[in-house]
């Protein structure tokens, strides 16, 4: 006979695995026949876009590209600095052994390399070096017994914990676009090099929906017909709603945006200007706080009850929170000569990271690309790296922590002294996500088997052994753990002490209390 039980409904979003991978891209470039043929490069840069992803049993196919420019210097007799763009294409299936398709996943890229080799004056091969971080998700509703009406007469032993359950997830897909102006005296002549990073994330939530707001912000350096480098930086809104419903001001919301296209041409319809469109996905995964009430025991005094426990993995004390890393460091760039700084790249990377006692270390490196010209625009690029650390303090040294952190670039500024040396002044967010995980036992549909087998005693002597607790002591005779602590006078039920000798009464039907 089943037994009638009351059930909530818990919704856990667990994290499955996490993979990073580093891919290789490679692909020739034939020079168009309007562009003069190449010397040699100056400098690549690129922006990677995932326009598709997908979970296969086994594995993750990413599909995405790198909007490529390369700055050479022509072979002519003015050796003239000139730009090509292309579009690197890539398909890659990165090995995951325990997902599945029905699973859920986001990714971040980041490129990690990417260079230009001359093959002749009118080819040129490109080799880049991506790195993936992919996290694999699933969803599951699991139904928990947390109560049994008290007229069945069933004993439970409850514990209430605190996880955090997924309210709901969703996605929408934002165009970003937006005409930037350059200098009014500078006619274009060709776009040499862009960069496009999300910025200043923000989130509001209203009215059953989550408002995304961030900065594309945009670097687009050019070369003017009167053969000068420009160079324009600028922000586009980025802002987009994404309906879940039930969500609150008090849930706790992950974002995560990534770059699916990017179109960056000059404007035909407009002079002294570059349109910009940039496609962009948004994912977001919305958790609210809950009480469960897990039934973690039950018996009944006069009947026989069978039942299954099954192991569920949550999360809980989920939270993130920011910070900013400052770094002042002074650089040596040697032989600038009469050369300034046109553009310096900036890119962080969390190299290594360790725990101690209390404590989260991450060690970094800055990569710090230079790109320097003089009025005869004759270039050059230098590479500094300089390393950081950085400590997240407060965090438990447990195994069942989960600890993420995202690096960004807020602010660079680079100030030129006598002999070549750059004050750098270079502000870091750090952004940290964390939580726990907790296996916790579930307990599904109970069943009646038939009367308990009677004993035949009024009452007994029990010796307290190490572990008993009154509850496992009351399951054991078939009496009540009320019942128990009113015979031998026992004022806190969860004091008892080894070599203790406790009186178990009979099991009498006396209405009692069946929660525990």
């Amino acid at each position: 006979m089943v037994v009638e039980t009351i059930k909530e409904s818990l919704s856990v979003n667990k994290q499955i695995a996490t993979k990073k991978e580093v891919i290789f891209v490679e692909g020739d470039m034939i020079v168009p026949d309007s562009k003069p043929d190449i010397l040699n490069t100056i400098c690549t840069s690129g922006v990677v876009c995932i326009y598709k992803k997908e979970v296969l049993d086994g594995k993750v196919r990413v599909d995405g590209n790198i909007n490529t420019y390369i700055m050479y210097i022509a072979d002519d007799e003015n050796d003239k600095v000139r730009g090509l763009n292309t579009t690197l294409d890539f398909s890659e299936n990165i090995q995951i052994s325990n997902v599945t398709e029905d699973m859920s996943c986001k990714i971040d890229t980041n490129l990690k390399s990417i260079e230009a080799k001359v093959i002749n004056g009118r080819k040129v091969g490109i080799k880049a070096a991506i790195e993936i971080s992919i996290k694999v998700y699933s969803n599951e509703i699991v139904a928990i017994v947390n109560s049994i009406p008290e007229s069945d007469g069933i004993y439970t032993l409850k514990e209430s914990l605190n996880v955090n359950s997924l309210v709901g997830e969703g996605e929408n897909k934002i165009y970003a676009k937006d005409t930037i102006n350059i200098n009014i005296e500078d006619n274009l002549a060709e776009i040499l090099k862009t960069g496009v990073e999300i910025k200043n994330k923000d989130i509001k939530v209203s009215y059953n929906k989550i408002l995304t707001k961030a900065d594309a912000n945009v670097k687009i350096m050019y070369l003017t017909e009167d053969n000068r480098i420009g160079k324009i930086d600028g922000n586009i809104p980025v802002v987009g709603f994404i309906d879940i419903p039930e969500v609150t001001e008090t849930n706790i919301c992950d974002i995560n945006y990534e770059i699916r296209n990017i179109i960056i041409k000059p404007n035909s319809q407009e002079e002294h200007s570059i349109y910009v469109e940039i496609e962009i996905e948004v994912l977001a995964s919305v958790y609210e706080e809950k009480e469960i009430s897990l039934i973690q025991d039950l018996y009944s005094p006069v009947e026989n009850l069978e039942f299954n426990k099954r192991k569920i993995t949550t999360i809980r004390e989920k939270k993130s929170s920011k910070d900013i890393l400052e770094i002042r460091e002074k650089i040596n760039l040697e032989d600038m000569g009469d050369k300034s700084i046109i553009d310096v790249d900036v890119f962080p990377m969390i190299e290594k990271e360790h725990i101690e006692e209390n404590k989260i270390i991450y060690e970094g490196e800055l990569e710090l690309k230079f790109l320097l010209t003089n009025n005869d625009l004759q270039v050059d690029t230098r590479n500094v790296k300089v390393p950081f650390d950085y400590s997240l303090d407060n965090v438990e040294n447990k195994e069942d922590v989960v600890n993420s952190i995202e690096v960004m670039v807020k602010n660079s500024d680079f100030i030129v002294q006598e002999g070549g040396i750059v004050n750098a002044n270079i502000d870091l967010e750090m952004i940290n996500n964390s939580y726990k995980t907790s296996n916790i036992n579930v307990i599904d549909e109970i069943d009646k088997t038939g009367e308990r087998e009677e004993e035949d005693y009024s009452i007994i002597m029990y010796i307290v052994k190490k572990g008993d607790t009154l509850w496992k002591i009351a399951k054991m005779f078939g009496s009540t753990v009320d019942d128990i602590a009113r015979a031998n006078g026992i004022e806190d039920e969860n004091i008892i002490m080894p070599g203790q000798k406790i009186f178990i009464p009979h099991y009498t039907k006396v209405p009692v209390s069946t929660n525990v």
